[in-house]
């Protein structure tokens, strides 16, 4: 295989400092093998991963289904803006969400699978929200930014959603060498939009979701308007908590997310 070509169509750049581009030219063998392809078996995985058949039998008929991927465990401003994305103009009444997560291994520093199932079981029974729907793919993110942010619109067609929630930066990945970024931040979202019509889904923008001492989560532009007191916490501050046994504040993550990550630490 041309494998410059093939990092270049994918992911936009040749350069190796990008993980996807690493991943093809130092783990990818020599040759390729191409062909129709039988499966004897699904493959043994150590939480369901519910084919597209099987997950668009448990969404309603002639409703709108938003979909929102991740591949980190949700905290609370990810619930607030999935659940908020169905209220969006273009979605319609009655919809409901399919929280659909990536499985497989991505980065070096992220949570593994396994323990992200668990944390969305445990949330999915604290939240009981009947607009809310569960299933999870078997899928490794390539970081291919606004190509990938297509592939998983075109995935998540084939599972029954009308809809796709495109966040800032989605799939976006930096220089291992330098920290820059590969893509804009709006990158994803412009391509998606263009290409929505074609894909024959609809696109819903990701809310920058912020809370507030007065009113809880807001959107940023009303924290702003209204000169309330936006309260941050971040990644890698989380992190730090968690691993030394702080509490962790509950307007930032859910009792039963803590718990769980705490527990496979």
């Amino acid at each position: 295989p041309d494998k410059p070509l093939e990092a270049k169509m994918c992911y936009g750049t040749s350069s190796i400092e990008h993980p996807g581009v690493s991943m093809i030219s130092m783990e990818r063998g020599k040759f390729y093998i191409g062909g129709k392809v039988e499966g004897l078996s699904v493959p043994p995985r150590p939480f369901p991963c519910p084919d597209p058949a099987a997950v668009r039998a448990m969404l309603p008929e002639g409703k709108d289904v938003v979909a929102f991927q991740c591949r980190n465990p949700i905290h609370r401003a990810h619930y607030e803006l999935f659940t908020r994305a169905l209220d969006a103009e273009n979605v319609g009444e009655g919809a409901v969400c399919l929280v659909h997560p990536t499985m497989g291994p991505t980065q070096d520093d992220d949570i593994s699978g396994l323990v992200r199932y668990h944390t969305y079981e445990v949330l999915a029974k604290e939240v009981n929200n009947p607009a809310i729907r569960w299933a999870y793919l078997p899928y490794s993110m390539h970081m291919a930014g606004p190509r990938e942010a297509i592939q998983h619109m075109i995935i998540r067609k084939n599972y029954g959603c009308t809809h796709f929630i495109i966040g800032r930066d989605m799939a976006g990945s930096k220089s291992s060498i330098d920290g820059e970024d590969f893509y804009g931040a709006y990158d994803a979202q412009d391509l998606a939009k263009a290409n929505a019509a074609e894909l024959g889904m609809k696109t819903v923008p990701s809310l920058n979701v912020v809370y507030t001492d007065e009113d809880g989560y807001v959107t940023a532009d009303v924290a702003e308007k209204k000169g309330l007191s936006v309260k941050k916490l971040s990644g890698t501050k989380f992190r730090k908590m968690l691993r030394g046994g702080e509490d962790i504040p509950e307007w930032f993550a859910f009792k039963s997310v803590v718990k769980v990550l705490r527990e496979h630490q």
